[in-house]
């Protein structure tokens, strides 16, 4: 008897379980924070950290597209966990990765689909962050592959079966041998641009008990902001009152200057913004993977 075309498949999905990411892509500012094209690079330099994204001629990856690479993150983590040998290669179905990022199934999210993973292959990264004690000199794609495998209805319109993808070897070693995993609040996905942000900076930098402040400038260079500082604040003091931050909680405080100034001059304001974690909703540090696998053939 002929296979039915579905089991020409096999798939990955569905995926069971927190969505978790690596601590590196939470902590920097690899994606842009917005949804339509972003043609303007990357830049992002502090201390002894550089990164540089270039658009491909779909713009740069947004924070949206990261999503899929959150979602094959996690398809691998699981695996990990369940001490199943795992490769660079996913095969998942679209109604399972709408279904965990709460994406209703229309045409349009379909086509939204396919998009994000050309922008995510055309996207290239350069860092010097080091992986699993490797570093790379060129520039990556987080999807060096990645393709939407269809039938044809007897009518002849086309129907999705499958989204394979390759996971770049960057990410691939920062999961699988540096193993600094967080997992996602299941709200994360309902959150504007910015509020994502924060909420990733919060998981990377917070501790169940302590605070995390930062210069507000500091901040929106982290986040990624493209917003001028006025509106970026603006857009602070909007989350901080709205107080839906999963998990977290942040406030804004304007620092006078203390130090005497000259007659007719302003005291000097510095603007300090603190996220701590919320008692009502905590969340549990990293999961460390204690699973070693030999590499998979």
């Amino acid at each position: 008897m002929a296979a039915k075309q579905g089991d020409l498949f096999v798939f990955d999905s569905p995926l069971h379980g927190d969505v978790r990411g690596e601590r590196s892509i939470m902590a920097f500012p690899f994606f842009a924070l917005t949804k339509i094209a972003q043609m303007k690079p990357i830049e992002f330099h502090s201390d002894n950290v550089s990164i540089e994204v270039r658009p491909s001629t779909m713009g740069v990856a947004t924070i949206y597209d990261k999503e899929i690479v959150l979602y094959i993150a996690s398809l691998m983590i699981a695996k990990l966990q369940d001490g199943v040998p795992v490769g660079q290669d996913f095969t998942f179905t679209a109604h399972d990765f709408f279904r965990v990022t709460g994406t209703s199934q229309s045409k349009r999210s379909y086509q939204r689909l396919s998009e994000a993973l050309e922008r995510l292959q055309g996207t290239q990264i350069r860092t010097n962050i080091e992986t699993g004690g490797e570093g790379e000199e060129g520039y990556f794609s987080w999807l060096p592959e990645a393709r939407l495998s269809y039938t044809r209805g007897r009518t002849g319109e086309r129907r999705l079966k499958a989204v394979k993808v390759r996971l770049c070897d960057w990410l691939y070693r920062a999961i699988r041998m540096d193993q600094r995993i967080l997992s996602y609040h299941h709200d994360y996905f309902s959150l504007g641009p910015i509020e994502r942000r924060l909420y990733e900076l919060a998981r990377s930098h917070c501790g169940e008990d302590d605070a995390w402040e930062v210069e507000i400038e500091a901040l929106r260079h982290q986040v990624g902001s493209n917003d001028t500082a006025p509106r970026f604040k603006h857009a602070l003091k909007r989350i901080a009152e709205a107080d839906e931050l999963p998990e977290y909680r942040l406030t804004i405080n304007d620092i006078v200057d203390s130090a005497p100034t000259s007659p007719g001059r302003r005291k000097a304001v510095r603007t300090v913004v603190s996220i701590r974690a919320r008692h009502d909703r905590v969340r549990s540090q990293a999961v460390l993977l204690e699973t070693r696998l030999s590499p998979a053939h």
